[in-house]
């Protein structure tokens, strides 16, 4: 009887017990979900789903910007593509998630109720680490900045954008590379590459909170900029009708079904690359009858909560100003840079220096060319350069320096090409044409505008080919997936290219510093840039970077470098075409 009665006491508490051991292993599992979601320090690598979906989930509870006034800022929640997306490039589910890596950005771990809350570059601060009164060329210095608010309180989470140089008046500069600690604190480390004086220059180019605000318009709101298509056809009595409506790219939601219901629009979809452009269907005519494309305009949507956030931009830092004493150093501690430029070579950071408006790279052995140099090596050269704006400097560039070089007029609209220049005696001939849709440009013909993988894909290439193209703030205002689809479609170009034609030379400029506002901020640029560096990296081209040499350069900033950055660039250009 005993025994019996003992089974039914254990009989009776089994189920209590299970519940217990069920409450706790829930109770632990909450703890292990909420202390990753934290963003603690050692945690710095993101789930796999983060890139492409909701950002704000990691950031706080609510998804949302929250003030007195429910001036609110929702985040939208956006799927991510799976691996097929990709698949027809060749890229792996692995190789697409150190993409996402790579484009990883910290941000607000709370709800931030008001712009009080947010990074105060006023109350910002840096400091010298471990400082000396003097240094050794080749040495290195650690900055680090504590991010403060508007109350003076220190930052508890990171996800600010800062920029950082070391500089001497107008004679020497150098990149910093930033890191940020995600604690409100962020680390720069500074390369001493040349003998005298230098001073540390840290500027907030935004806030986290900023930034989610860029982050929230791109992903949600790419049709705050917008397109116009001109359309014309034949008339009564002879006349000639002409239509202008909106237009802009087919990927997700690009607003045009805001200003039309059921059958909105006209589709043209390149046969080649898949893309496909939208525009609204004009009244009168058909949507054959598309003959030009021009900029249309900006739509401007941030809330007035928002255009706080984004009011502290590009703001100086506070820190020491006493100057740093560099001095010699041996022999064999000199910064000098053997190695020929070829292919595939690494980036690192920092790229080079200025010294008196002189680029030192760190990449590679630059030569600085003349006008007679310059025409030596291009001759029995085809030149292709293909991107925006920035790339058709290069072009000019090229006409002033090489002066045999002749433009031909080919009655186009020169903003967007396509341009060609020939020197006849030296067998050279340089090639501009602005890239596919989007494109911000002035009225021009639609047949104009190519898709920069078609053009690398009729192309024979050879050891007499040169293509150099660039990718950028034309494509800010839209989804990175967007962005990536349009660069994987170019690197399978070019690795088809290079296969059929090795000995041609693929040369990529990367994006440069400039914008600092909703319709192209640097930190837009600098994601696209990062997806550029991720897509070629193991493709063989040419990397030239001239993010590092706009932003630590004395020339204020501009989407068009000045003419002293670009005749460095250009340098580095040629040297990856003439080595030696």
């Amino acid at each position: 009887m005993k025994i019996d009665s003992q089974e039914r006491k254990i009989h009776r508490e089994r189920p209590c017990l299970k519940a217990l051991f069920t409450v706790l292993c829930l109770g632990m599992m909450c703890f292990l979900v909420m202390w990753s979601c934290v963003g603690k320090e050692k945690e710095k690598q993101p789930p796999y789903s983060l890139l492409f979906q909701n950002y704000a989930k990691l950031y706080n509870s609510t998804n949302s910007f929250t003030s007195p006034d429910d001036d609110v800022l929702e985040i939208s929640s956006e799927e991510s593509p799976t691996n097929s997306f990709y698949s027809e490039f060749g890229i792996s589910s692995e190789r697409y998630s150190s993409l996402q890596k790579t484009l990883y950005w910290a941000g607000p771990d709370r709800s931030v109720t008001d712009v009080s809350m947010s990074t105060s570059p006023a109350h910002s601060t840096y400091i010298i680490q471990n400082l000396k009164d003097s240094y050794q060329i080749g040495e290195e210095i650690y900055v680090t900045i504590h991010a403060r608010d508007f109350n003076n309180d220190s930052k508890p989470y990171g996800g600010d954008f800062f920029q950082a140089k070391l500089f001497y008046s107008k004679k020497a500069s150098v990149f910093g590379e930033v890191m940020d600690l995600l604690n409100g604190s962020y680390s720069v480390r500074f390369l001493l590459p040349w003998v005298g004086p230098a001073q540390v220059a840290v500027r907030l180019i935004h806030s986290s909170e900023g930034v989610l605000v860029l982050k929230h318009h791109r992903d949600t709101d790419s049709d705050r900029v917008f397109f116009n298509g001109y359309f014309e056809g034949p008339g009564p009595n002879g006349t000639r009708l002409k239509e202008i409506v909106k237009c802009n790219v087919k990927w997700d939601k690009n607003g045009l079904e805001r200003v039309g219901k059921g059958d909105c629009c006209c589709e043209y979809k390149d046969s080649r690359t898949g893309e496909e452009w939208r525009c609204q269907k004009p009244k009168s005519l058909p949507c054959s009858a598309r003959v030009y494309h021009s900029m249309g305009g900006y739509i401007k949507r941030m809330t007035a909560k928002e255009a706080k956030f984004m009011q502290q931009t590009n703001k100086v830092i506070n820190g020491p100003k006493s100057p740093i004493n560099i001095l010699p150093s041996n022999e064999s501690a000199r910064i000098d840079v053997r190695e020929k430029c070829r292919p595939g070579l690494h980036t690192p950071v920092p790229a080079g220096f200025y010294l008196n408006d002189v680029w030192t790279s760190f990449v590679c052995k630059i030569r600085h060319f003349t006008p007679e140099t310059t025409t030596q090596c291009l001759k029995d050269k085809h030149i292709y350069m293909m991107g925006d704006s920035t790339m058709r400097q290069w072009f000019e560039f090229l006409l002033k320096a090489v002066p045999s070089l002749k433009q031909m007029n080919l009655h186009v609209q020169y903003q967007a090409g396509p341009l060609i220049a020939v020197d006849v005696g030296n067998n050279i001939d340089l090639h501009w044409r602005a890239h596919g849709v989007p494109l911000r440009c002035r009225k021009t013909e639609v047949a104009n505008l190519h898709y920069i993988s078609n053009e690398i894909e009729d192309l024979a290439g050879g050891p007499h080919t040169v293509i150099v193209f660039n990718l950028g703030p034309h494509f800010a205002t839209y989804p990175l997936d967007f962005f990536t689809h349009r660069v994987l479609r170019i690197r399978k170009a070019v690795v088809d290219l290079l296969q059929r034609a090795p000995a041609t030379t693929v040369i990529i400029k990367t994006v440069n510093t400039a914008y600092k506002d909703l319709f192209g901020s640097d930190w837009y640029s600098l994601q696209l840039d990062k997806i550029l560096r991720w897509a070629f990296q193991d493709v063989g081209v040419y990397i030239l970077d001239v993010w590092q040499m706009t932003a630590c350069h004395y020339n204020k900033e501009n989407i068009h470098p000045g003419p002293v950055i670009i005749k460095n660039a250009m340098d580095i250009f040629l040297s990856f075409i003439c080595p030696e």
